[in-house]
């Protein structure tokens, strides 16, 4: 029988490694496309694509098991759940590939794209420019067609013409510009804060106005420090929940 196959990582050594495999293959089943086998390789096989112990990789798979993406049958091995539920609470712990598991998953339809004045508190983040790409975007629940969220990226002109519109609607923006583009990401800060639905944001997202949303903020920098994209995405409440883990 043919296995699915996982994305590859680069493992940070500051972030635990369990926690880095997981995120990574929770991305990579989340962006799966409808044809891709439910079959996973073996641990083994996992453990050296991912370059760590059988240890940490079945810590990493039972991780995704607690969540209900993945089932274990004994002598059968591992399959991905057709009907795993999408929009799960996720652990941020610092790394891009939590960024990309959280934006995974979801139907996407592309609303609008193309250059925008500089909306005036993000200049501090393009300083000197005086209009970015904007890319709006709404993405729903693959199994009911339910909106979940709304996503309006603003991108740096000379990073944004070299983003194909259509791999958006297959992969989310971090992914695109990591993979896609090329773009050395060197960190991503984010914030999330509670707001009430917007007339616009209550109808895309199906909800009644003034219904609290969860308002997702995050930046992306590259490996010079530039803000390359700025991410504002609204998020149903009733359907997300964010969870951040601090280390010592």
């Amino acid at each position: 029988m043919t296995t699915f196959a996982p994305d590859s990582l680069a493992l940070n050594r500051k972030l635990p490694l369990w926690y880095q495999v997981s995120q990574s293959l929770r991305a990579s089943i989340l962006g799966r496309s409808p044809e891709a086998p439910l079959r996973l390789p073996t641990e083994d096989a996992l453990a050296a694509h991912y370059g760590v112990s059988v240890l940490t990789m079945r810590q990493a798979l039972k991780e995704l098991e607690a969540e209900g993406l993945i089932s274990r049958h004994r002598r059968r091995g591992t399959f991905i759940e057709p009907s795993a539920q999408r929009g799960a609470p996720v652990r941020l712990l610092g790394s891009v590939d939590a960024i990309v598991a959280q934006q995974s998953g979801m139907t996407t339809e592309l609303l609008e794209h193309g250059p925008t004045t500089m909306p005036s508190e993000l200049s501090e983040y393009f300083p000197g420019l005086a209009e970015v790409t904007g890319f709006r975007r709404l993405r729903s629940d693959e199994e009911t067609g339910e909106p979940t969220n709304h996503a309006h990226n603003y991108v740096r002109p000379d990073v944004a013409a070299l983003i194909d519109p259509a791999d958006l609607l297959r992969s989310p923006m971090t992914k695109v510009l990591r993979d896609a583009v090329g773009v050395r990401i060197s960190r991503i800060t984010d914030t999330v804060e509670a707001r009430l639905a917007d007339p616009e944001t209550a109808r895309l997202l199906q909800v009644p106005l003034l219904s609290p949303i969860l308002h997702y903020t995050g930046i992306t920098y590259d490996e010079d420090g530039r803000a390359v994209d700025v991410a504002r995405i609204h998020y149903r409440g009733d359907r997300f929940s964010f969870t951040v883990t601090l280390e010592a």
